[in-house]
């Protein structure tokens, strides 16, 4: 059996998947207060945790483990997970757009009234 058709079809959707995200995707409006690096058991590199206010909300943001840290300011982000499996429980993932078209997810962590 030939593969070639094969190798060259997932080459295709391989390029197809790595497109860049569209900015009109990223609607919501993060403002970043406080940006730190934390550095958790035994781990080589450190986790981005971020306060931000969304819609006059206030959370803690966990991000991978970049060893950078994220500059202050305003970014436009979109939801990319949010389960409510009961009335009290939640998990929000958020997905950072930057001005390179880079993207980074963020999952919150907590939150202050």
């Amino acid at each position: 059996m030939n593969k070639l058709p094969l190798a060259i079809l997932l080459l295709i959707s391989t390029f197809t998947w790595a497109a860049d995200p569209d900015p009109a995707d990223y609607t919501i409006n993060v403002h970043v207060t406080t940006s730190r690096l934390v550095l958790e058991g035994t781990a080589i590199a450190r986790t981005q945790v971020l306060n931000v206010t969304i819609d006059g909300k206030k959370y803690e943001l966990e991000g991978g483990a970049v060893n950078v840290l994220l500059a202050l300011g305003n970014y436009k982000a979109k939801v990319v997970k949010d389960e409510h499996k009961t009335a009290y429980d939640s998990s929000r993932t958020y997905e950072f757009l930057f001005p390179d078209q880079k993207t980074r997810k963020f999952e919150v962590i907590g939150q202050t009234e």
